[in-house]
Parts: C-alpha cells; sequence; structure tokens
C-alpha cells in the first residue's frame, strides 16, 4: 500500500522534485517559496543551494540542465523579475535534461511589495506554466513538469499562490525515478545565442508553442467536470478549490497548464455551459484570450483585479451571501521589529539625528513605521544603494547630506554589492548602512556567502563584508556594533558630514538566531522612574508604560539587549543575569 503523508504545498513540490529524479536545485529565499529549499534537503540525492540571488539561481539550473541532468529553480513572484533576463534566453535554448522554474506569487500582498502576475512573463517568454491546486497536485505537476520540459524542449514555470505554499494536504508518495543522464552534445546553433542563432530558435519556440497550445486540449490536467449546464466555470490552482466548494453541482473546466491555453477545449466547454464565469486571481488573464476569441463570458467585471481571492468572495458576488469573516475582538498586531533586534537601535540613532534613509527589502523595512520613523524609500531588493546614490546625482551633495542607505547582509550579497559598485566607480559621496545581523531574517534565518554555512549544512570560509566594500577601494568603512548607540552614533555624524563615500557596517546578530542569547534580561525599577518616556522611544514591544505613567517590562518577551537601558539616565532599567 502507497504510504501517505500530509505536507504543505511547498514540501509536496520538493516531494515532487525528489521524485522525478532531480539532482541540481538552486534558490534564493523569497516567501512564499522559502520551504521548497528547505524541504528539499531532506533528500540527499539532490543537490541544493541558495544562490546570492535568483538570476544565478536560474543560470546554475540552466547549466545542470545544459550538463544533461532534471534541475529546478525556485523563487518568489519578484524574484522571476531578477532571473527573467535567463528565463527569456533559456526558452530560445529549450532543456537537456528536464528543466522547471517554481515561481511563487503572492495574491494579498502577504509579504512582498508588489502583485505581480507570473503568467504575463511566461506569455512573454513562450514558457509553458502548470498550476496545481492542492499539495497532491503540487508534487505530482512538478514531476508531470519535468516530463514536458524534456519533451518539448523547454523551460516550464510551476506557478504556485502564498495560498497553495501554506496549506496543507494529503499527498501519496511514490518512488523516485533515476531518468538516464542525457548525453552532452555541442550544439553552438541550439546554445549559444548570438543574433543569427537566436533568429533561428526563435522560430522553433513559435513552433513549440502552437503544438503545446494544441497537446493542451488532451492533456488530462486541463478537463471538463460537467454537472449543471447553467453556469459553468473556468478556474484553476486554488481558485478551483473555491469553486468546487461553493458550486460543487456547476460545471467546471479546469486548467492544470494555464499557458498555453487550450484554445478548441475552451471554445467546447463554453458550447456546453448557459453562463460563463471565468474565475482567477490577479490579471485577466485567461479572460483576456477567452473575450479575444469572440466567446461571452463574465470576470474582473464581477471579481477584483487586487488581493487573494476566496469561498466567501464567491457566496457574496454570485449567491448574495454576506459573509463576515472579521474576528469580532481580534487585537490590533501592527508590524514591529522583534525584542532585541539590533535593527532597532540603529533606527534610534538615524531618527535622533533627523537622518532619512532609503530602505530595501528585508526586516529593516518596519524603520519605515512608527515610532521609528526613518525609512522613506522601499522599491525592491539592493536598490537602497542605487536610489541614494540617484538622489545625489540629481540634486546634489547637499541633498543627501541627512540621508543614508540601509540595507542587510543577504540583500547586499543579493544585488546590493553591484550598487555600491556603482557608487564607487561613478564617484557617490554618500553613506551606506549594511545591517549585518547574520541571517536572511525576514524569510526565516537562511544563509549566505557572508554567513559561513551552505543550504547542505556545511561549513565554508564565510565572505568578508568589510573586504568587498574595501576591494572596491572605499576609504571609509568601519564596522560597529548595534547597541554600542554611542560610537554608532558618532560614526553616523562623521560619516553622513564626509564629502566622500563611506560604508558603515552594523554588526550584530539578529535576536533570534539560533544559538543567539543574550546573557541579561532587564527589569524596571518603577520608583526610580521619572516618565520622561526615553526608553519607550525605540518602540521596544516588551517596554510598556503602566497607568501611573511609570515604566514596565514584559519579562517574556525582554531579550536583554540593553537599548532601553542605555536611554534611562535615572536607573528606572536595570539589567540583571539570567
Amino acid at each position: 500500500m502507497a504510504e501517505k503523508e500530509i505536507m504543505l504545498g511547498n514540501a509536496a513540490i520538493a516531494r515532487g522534485a525528489y521524485e522525478a529524479g532531480v539532482k541540481v536545485s538552486a534558490a534564493y529565499p523569497g516567501t512564499p517559496s522559502t520551504e521548497i529549499s528547505e524541504n528539499i534537503i531532506k533528500y540527499p540525492e539532490i543537490y541544493a543551494e541558495w544562490s546570492p540571488n535568483e538570476k544565478v539561481a536560474a543560470e546554475v539550473a540552466i547549466g545542470a540542465s545544459m550538463a544533461g541532468v532534471r534541475a529546478m529553480c525556485s523563487m518568489k513572484h519578484v524574484g522571476l523579475n531578477v532571473a527573467s533576463d535567463p528565463l527569456y534566453t533559456a526558452s530560445y535554448i529549450g532543456a537537456g535534461g528536464g528543466l522547471v522554474f517554481v515561481v511563487a506569487d503572492d495574491p494579498g500582498l502577504y509579504s512582498s511589495q508588489n502583485e505581480q502576475d507570473t503568467r504575463l512573463i511566461a506569455r512573454s517568454a513562450h514558457v509553458p506554466v502548470l498550476e496545481p491546486s492542492d499539495s497532491q497536485e503540487a508534487k505530482d505537476f512538478t514531476k508531470l513538469a519535468f516530463e514536458i520540459s524534456e519533451k518539448y524542449d523547454t523551460p516550464v514555470i510551476l506557478r504556485t499562490t502564498t495560498r497553495l505554499a501554506h496549506s496543507q494536504g494529503t499527498v501519496m508518495l511514490e518512488e523516485r525515478e533515476e531518468p538516464k543522464d542525457k548525453s552532452y552534445e555541442r550544439n553552438m546553433a541550439k546554445n549559444v545565442m548570438m543574433p543569427g542563432p537566436a533568429k533561428g530558435r526563435h522560430i522553433i519556440v513559435e513552433d513549440r508553442e502552437k503544438r503545446l497550445a494544441l497537446d493542451a486540449c488532451s492533456f488530462e490536467i486541463n478537463r471538463m467536470e460537467m454537472g449543471d449546464p447553467s453556469l459553468g466555470f473556468i478556474a484553476g490552482g486554488i481558485a478551483y478549490e473555491y469553486v468546487k466548494e461553493v458550486f460543487p453541482e456547476a460545471s467546471v473546466l479546469k486548467l492544470g497548464m494555464c499557458y498555453p491555453l487550450p484554445e478548441k477545449l475552451i471554445r467546447d466547454f463554453a458550447k456546453k455551459v448557459e453562463r460563463l464565469i471565468i474565475f482567477e486571481e490577479l490579471e485577466p488573464f485567461v479572460e483576456t484570450y477567452v473575450k479575444s476569441w469572440g466567446i461571452a463570458c463574465e470576470g474582473k467585471e464581477l471579481f477584483t483585479l487586487q488581493g487573494e481571492y476566496s469561498a466567501n468572495m464567491l457566496r457574496e458576488k454570485l449567491k448574495g451571501e454576506k459573509v463576515d469573516i472579521k474576528p469580532k475582538a481580534a487585537p490590533a498586531r501592527p508590524p514591529i521589529l522583534c525584542p532585541g533586534c539590533p535593527h532597532r537601535s540603529t533606527f534610534y540613532v538615524l531618527k535622533k539625528l533627523g537622518i532619512h534613509a532609503a530602505g530595501d527589502i528585508g526586516c529593516y523595512t518596519l524603520g519605515a513605521v512608527a515610532p521609528l520613523d526613518v525609512v522613506d524609500t522601499t522599491v525592491c531588493m539592493g536598490a537602497s544603494i542605487s536610489t541614494l546614490h540617484g538622489m545625489e546625482k540629481a540634486r546634489g551633495r547637499d541633498f543627501i547630506h541627512n540621508w543614508v542607505a540601509v540595507i542587510g547582509d543577504s540583500t547586499f550579497m543579493h544585488t546590493g554589492i553591484n550598487s555600491l559598485e556603482n557608487m564607487a566607480y561613478n564617484q557617490s559621496t554618500g553613506t551606506v548602512m549594511i545591517l549585518d545581523n547574520s541571517t536572511t531574517g525576514m524569510t526565516g534565518h537562511q544563509d549566505h556567502a557572508a554567513t559561513g554555512k551552505t543550504l547542505m549544512g556545511q561549513t565554508v570560509p564565510a565572505l568578508s563584508i568589510y573586504q568587498i566594500c574595501k576591494s572596491m577601494n572605499i576609504e571609509h568603512v568601519y564596522e560597529v556594533e548595534a547597541f554600542d548607540t554611542v560610537k554608532l552614533e558618532q560614526l553616523v555624524r562623521e560619516e553622513t558630514a564626509r564629502e566622500a563615500l563611506s560604508v558603515i557596517i552594523v554588526c550584530t546578530p539578529c535576536a533570534l538566531l539560533k544559538g543567539q542569547v543574550f546573557p541579561y534580561k532587564v527589569r524596571a525599577v518603577p520608583e526610580k522612574c521619572r516618565k520622561c518616556g526615553m526608553c519607550l522611544k525605540p518602540g521596544c514591544p516588551a517596554v510598556t508604560k503602566a497607568e501611573d505613567g511609570t515604566v514596565r517590562i514584559d519579562d517574556t518577551l525582554c531579550n536583554g539587549c540593553g537599548l532601553c537601558t542605555s536611554l534611562c539616565k535615572f536607573g528606572a532599567l536595570e539589567k540583571y543575569e539570567v
């Protein structure tokens, strides 16, 4: 009897890669895709790595595919933007061993700076897209993606969403396949994308896409589920599950491959139903195609372009059932840095000095919210340094005299290095602060090249961020401990006044990092409190004010970083050994 296991969608994708005989997996952590790689390392048959960024991860997988083995790279939707350069060309090159890009979209913006529909990039790159609806399909579609990749000589995108990635379902486990490695043959016309060969490959890509669109009509993952013909839905992915929950009696065309679309199958289905509704999250991707074919249907006039869909949305829009899904007494929980977070002391100092920060993607983006209110801009990974450079070139040194760029260690290794290189090369005079908390904190403590550990647990020489900066001929590079606020303040004052490029590396591990233990906690001495409120300025959730205005410390939250004690001049807060 086959073994069953309850799995997250992401864990099921990892299992599918294992069963498909994948030998190489590369990724950069990004919610909601991170757990794919964290589950892949359970299978020693697969080499897995955290790459510096998604572009590199894609190129690693492309190289492995060229060498003849099945390879996969994983990322979130905005990561595909970083990887789109190799993706577009990989579409022309095709696949040796099966080549799969797993891309997790984030409807509802749970952990992203935008809502983006991967299907649009896939269409532009002429790459087929599979979209599973549950954990079992997440595993099965991963395996199918490799089969399609090899059969049609193409990379394949497996598209997921936050809801699927982080939902659990029963998965039937199977044995690992061991597909024979493809033999490598030198083929310049296929693998060297200079203008001449690329023109020929473009014709092949267009023919491949037409063939896929025809064949997709008979794919088992695209199927009609006929029920009541008065109402028909076209849906795929997690949206299909909502349709089946709310309208189990309706007819449904389930699209497991959402690009290229099976036109004949869609036309046949449309003829069988009286009312056709397309239920798809984010962009009207399927809807636009269907309407362009002259088929009457409804879609975004009923449902929003923004946010995550749900079964309750269907109930409200099509059944008129108002569903109150807001909890009655849920306490508000604004986003806030963790107790003991080293970023808090950095932002406290910056706010005290009236400094604006060009921000980046990471935990430290929370420096934009009250009470810290320091981060003014956030665009994308690595952009903090580049935007500061752009400000200076646009408005001059005087404009940025009270600005810094703030970026984390993992993000610096991702795309910040190139941005700093640009500042050095083009003679900027701004100040860059690299908040080195020794991990990729925002996505759950993944390692990178500057931590000295790989995804597979190997200890390796850690790259020195200090030496990287010095290698760019930046004279003024400093390291400082985050909670040494006196030295940190002095450095910020000096370097923002200096008319030269400078880098301040704030080196203190994340308070929640495994093995990171503060030897102290802090307790309040209310009788010494002058009610000045200085200890409240950094916004630590462990520090609160009692009804009488004196300070209190929540012992269950306090990590003993000591920032509050350094701000109290009256001894109302004191450290004690744990």
